[in-house]
């Protein structure tokens, strides 16, 4: 199904892809997650209003037919240039190869899947170089792979050559990792949240919100495995199953994982991706 052709308004797919954490950031109440009606105890609303801003070149170089790694190292690049520190880098590492799927005119599971089977080992090198600009939470590689460890940053580009691996190779590699997951799976939870966000209604935050809890109820978010273990995973989810469909269960889940330190960001990155597609898709702003 082509992005393109059913594009119903004048923006760009950069400028979707702008949009889509605009609305990502300001859908409420998203448990554990900065929104419009609360921060984080070190990441505040502006800091992503910032990052959304400042990831608008590299969105664009994606959209012209910039290199996946290019466009990407750019965006977070320029993300970072606000206090907070790591605000989407997440969402980006979705939101690129989607636009350019989106500006070849296939924003589809297949045209994805193109986009990423064609990413370079240079594609791999500046994934590697992004992780220079902010501090993402990952789990340890595996023993076999430690010298390809992303927070070495170019310090594993040497590495990366030697064994000839591509981004789409690296993102295979990483068992765990839920944006990993959508790559090497043709985005398919992005594409089926994309729908649930357009067969909604109402206001379109209200809506991302909204798809935000049932992701998080339907399956596990890596982050919080990664920074809290998976049995904190597994409770979380629970919750979040128990408290969807009522918004003050939601909210009262919301104020709770928030003063519990417990964050969901890969259910955000994922539904973020879903709000560009839901937007590529016909959903009006």
């Amino acid at each position: 199904m082509s992005g393109v052709a059913e594009r119903q308004h004048p923006r760009t797919s950069a400028e979707n892809a702008q949009l889509a954490l605009l609305l990502e950031l300001a859908g409420t109440p998203k448990p554990g997650n900065v929104d419009r009606a609360r921060d984080l105890s070190d990441l505040r609303f502006e800091h992503f209003l910032a990052g959304a801003v400042g990831s608008a070149e590299g969105l664009r170089r994606a959209e012209s037919g910039a290199p996946v790694g290019v466009a990407f190292e750019r965006a977070v690049r320029g993300m970072r240039h606000q206090e907070g520190g790591n605000t989407q880098f997440g969402c980006l590492l979705l939101l690129v190869p989607l636009v350019r799927a989106a500006a070849a005119g296939d924003l589809s599971p297949a045209g994805v899947t193109e986009i990423v089977e064609s990413t370079t080992v240079a594609d791999a090198a500046d994934f590697y170089r992004a992780f220079e600009h902010v501090d993402v939470a990952v789990d340890d590689p595996p023993e076999s792979m430690s010298d390809l460890d992303v927070r070495r940053g170019s310090d594993a580009v040497p590495a990366l050559r030697a064994r000839g691996m591509t981004l789409s190779d690296v993102m295979a590699a990483s068992e765990g990792d839920g944006n990993a997951a959508e790559w090497r799976d043709g985005f398919a939870a992005t594409f089926e949240t994309a729908e649930t966000i357009r067969a909604d209604d109402g206001p379109v935050p209200d809506r991302i919100a909204r798809a935000f809890v049932d992701r998080l109820a339907d399956g596990e978010d890596s982050l919080v495995r990664t920074n809290h273990g998976p049995e904190t995973a597994a409770e979380v989810r629970r919750r979040a199953a128990e408290a969807r469909g009522d918004r003050a269960e939601v909210t009262e889940l919301a104020e709770a994982l928030v003063a519990e330190g417990i964050n969901p960001g890969t259910t955000a990155d994922l539904v973020c991706a879903a709000a560009f597609v839901a937007l590529e898709r016909g959903v009006s702003v």
